[in-house]
């Protein structure tokens, strides 16, 4: 099957975040690179995150808002929601609807499973049910994705973690599911280090110090606060020690006052919310990475920092384990831990060697499978596929 595709994708909200710089890359590869018709529907932007459609990156792509499209459940909104999808899927006629998100996946697959397109696809970015809903909630959640999956033709996981969860809680079968990593643009990460002495002296580090870097909003379960505990060891032992938040949020009053009540107020920076075009030259300011999340289908700052050449450390959460090869990309970790924590940041913090060998390893490693144009190839190949058997 050749020619030019309609495609439409379905998100809640389209924040600056890494499911939706994923979907962001996919829709203007496809209009780029294969000369498809896509459009994108997603709810309004709310929330300090930032919007990643107002920094001029989707140039060129359709966006058809839908108010009534939130992520919050409010039953009259969600049927508003589902009944503008019908509306405009039905003008559209779109040949693929790919969903992401909760919200936008649940409701994008009803709609379309409605109208019968033939291929429907939805991303897991992350599991809306996990261990520390309550009970109700993560039975709630994990019903309404079994539903959902019998309205799609195909399940993209953004790791083989996401797979396995799905598959152990009887969302869908491992033969629905495959794993296509998240794309990026790996260039800037690769050049990184270009921009580390500009970097410090942009945020007031010197360059004898030893900068342990956080990429997350400051929300709850991000694990912010598994850091600040570490670091009171770590500065003991290792007091060139800096450490590193990039992004904004709720909590970033309450873990500014934690840090102020330790007196570590002048070892820690706050960016505040950056561009993703920041993104490269702050992980270059860096001489590691740590991950604390308790949940995440597979960080992006992960395989961003392996990229510039920099170690990582990380929770044993979802996916990460799959780019934090343990001694030999970074270290792994229990969950919650904070010795571990600061015993993984002081080994670091004491060898530059081994966070070069790290480092190095990682980008080797990962180099080619996190672009951006490989990601959106192997999804359309899934379209094709899905296409030819309807």
């Amino acid at each position: 099957m050749g020619g030019s595709l309609r495609i439409a994708h379905v998100i809640t909200r389209m924040i600056v975040g890494g499911a939706q710089e994923n979907t962001l890359y996919n829709c203007l590869d496809l209009i780029r690179n294969y000369g498809d018709e896509v459009r994108l529907y997603c709810g309004p932007t709310d929330g300090p995150e930032g919007r990643l459609l107002e920094q001029g990156r989707g140039e060129g792509l359709p966006v058809v808002q839908i108010d009534s499209l939130r992520r919050n459940l409010n039953p009259i909104h969600d049927w508003q929601a589902y009944r503008e999808l019908l509306h405009h899927l039905r003008e559209f006629q779109p040949e693929v609807v790919h969903t992401h998100s909760a919200k936008g996946g649940l409701l994008g697959r009803a709609a379309a499973s409605a109208i019968k397109v033939p291929a429907i696809v939805h991303t897991v970015h992350g599991a809306p049910f996990h261990e520390y809903q309550p009970r109700m909630a993560r039975w709630f959640f994990r019903a309404c994705e079994r539903w959902a999956a019998k309205r799609c033709h195909q399940l993209i996981s953004v790791a083989d973690a996401m797979t396995e969860l799905l598959v152990a809680n009887q969302v869908a079968s491992k033969e629905k599911c495959v794993t296509i990593y998240s794309g990026m643009d790996v260039e800037p990460f690769l050049r990184a280090n270009e921009q580390r002495d500009e970097t410090r002296k942009r945020l007031g580090i010197k360059s004898d110090e030893v900068v342990v870097g956080k990429i997350a909003r400051l929300f709850h379960l991000k694990g912010h606060e598994y850091v600040i505990e570490a670091a009171r060891t770590v500065l003991q032992k290792c007091p060139q020690v800096r450490f590193l938040f990039v992004g904004d949020g709720i909590l970033r009053r309450q873990w500014e006052e934690t840090i102020d009540r330790y007196g570590l107020t002048s070892r820690f920076v706050f960016t505040g919310l950056v561009s993703p075009e920041d993104i490269p030259a702050l992980i270059g300011g860096m001489d590691m990475l740590v991950h604390t999340s308790l949940r995440e289908g597979l960080a992006r700052a992960l395989p961003q920092a392996l990229l510039a050449g920099k170690p990582v450390i990380s929770y044993d959460i979802d996916g990460a384990r799959e780019v934090v090869i343990e001694g030999q990309t970074g270290f792994l970790l229990t969950p919650k831990s904070t010795d571990e924590l600061s015993a993984a940041i002081i080994r670091l913090a004491q060898d530059a060697d081994l966070r070069c060998l790290f480092g190095l390893q990682g980008r080797t490693r990962f180099e080619q499978q996190f672009r951006h144009e490989y990601m959106t190839e192997r999804i359309r190949q899934i379209y094709l596929m899905l296409l030819q058997r309807s």
